[in-house]
């Protein structure tokens, strides 16, 4: 092997071993997953434990995580809801609770608003969903869905823009596998009262009345 040869392999040595530093970096400081699979991430990180968290929740004062609808058993379910939310069980990020995702949505009309701490279009919705749900009261329950592993962050983002939303944590982003959401967001899923899906949409909105215009129509709300 000439000396050329062996510089060029070193170099190449030197710049895979960096780039991998940076990787490890990158991931260990909860940085946005980006188009990471549902197989490839975790719900949350190993830093977000109950005591790093309790600070952020307190700050946050988020809205209870919807309890089992008035659909009491999995038999008494629409078809479409246990197909599609079938083993899904999500921590309540208001409190660290274990939620059961069908049957938290079933018996109520449902607004899921996926969205994650880094997304500038989901900062700008969120405020749009919290009015939406002020105005809409008891007829819609809507809940977002945290699609990151960095919950603190999601916490210190809602805290930030005053949004009480009822929050699940899916880093791994079982929801939107489940229910074949584009790799976009914001993204909101309409679901009928059965927990049946009535629309998918990959868009964000700018107020509340878009949201009741898109969304009403599709669950039965009057206008």
């Amino acid at each position: 092997m000439s000396t050329s040869t062996r510089w060029t392999v070193a170099v190449m040595v030197v710049v895979v071993a960096l780039g991998a530093a940076l990787w490890t970096q990158l991931r260990d400081d909860g940085s946005p997953t980006g188009s990471v699979g549902p197989g490839q991430a975790r719900d949350r990180r190993d830093a977000d434990t109950a005591e790093a968290l309790a600070g952020p929740r307190a700050r946050a004062d988020l809205a209870p995580c919807p309890p089992a609808g008035t659909l009491p058993g999995p038999e008494q379910l629409s078809p479409d809801l246990r197909s599609w939310a079938h083993g899904i069980t999500l921590e309540c990020v208001g409190d660290g609770t274990r939620v059961d995702v069908a049957k938290a949505v079933a018996g109520r009309p449902t607004v899921l608003n996926l969205w994650a701490y880094w997304c500038a279009p989901c900062a700008e919705e969120l405020p749009a969903m919290a009015e939406y749900q002020r105005r809409a009261g008891s007829d819609v329950t809507v809940l977002t869905v945290h699609q990151d592993e960095n919950e603190q962050a999601a916490l210190l983002r809602l805290a930030e823009l005053g949004v009480r939303l009822p929050t699940l944590q899916d880093g791994r982003r079982l929801v939107a596998a489940a229910l074949r959401v584009p790799n976009v967001m914001p993204a909101t899923v309409v679901l009928r009262a059965d927990g049946s899906v009535a629309e998918v949409l990959p868009r964000s909105f700018a107020s509340a009345d878009e949201i009741a215009a898109a969304v009403d129509p599709k669950i039965g709300v009057p206008g």
